[in-house]
């Protein structure tokens, strides 16, 4: 009895384990973690007379993502902390719409050549291997 009990053991955990071998976790459907957006809490409106919204609209309370980075880098109406307040009275009043004017073609720029772009370029190291090549 005791080997007859041994080998029905054995058999059941070979069967078990040839089992667990057609169990594939690699190729399974997996959500996006870089389309994860947060969302907003829910809100109860002031007026519930509003119609609702349409299907696929976007949310009007939050924007889209790149609206809400836009927010975060170029600012908004979130007051400005005493630390930036010093940092811009030092730096300098800057005129109002700076980055649409520099962009602007009637702006003067130096072209410093591909000389300056070859050295911001250069490898980084402690010089020994640097050769120099006198053009011809």
């Amino acid at each position: 009895m005791t080997k007859f009990t041994r080998i029905l053991i054995l058999a059941a955990s070979a069967s078990a384990l040839g089992a667990c071998g057609g169990i594939d976790l690699g190729n399974r459907e997996r959500p996006d973690e870089f389309a994860v957006q947060r969302q907003a809490p829910l809100v109860i409106p002031p007026d519930f007379d509003l119609v609702p919204p349409a299907p696929g609209a976007p949310r009007p309370t939050e924007g889209t993502a790149s609206e809400q980075a836009l927010e975060a880098l170029f600012g908004g109406p979130a007051q400005r902390s005493a630390v930036e307040n010093s940092a811009i009275r030092l730096a300098g009043e800057a005129a109002p719409g700076i980055r649409s004017s520099v962009g602007d073609v009637e702006t003067y720029t130096v072209d410093k050549g591909a000389e300056v772009r070859t050295i911001i370029a250069a490898p980084e190291g402690d010089g020994q291997s640097a050769r120099s090549v006198i053009p011809s």
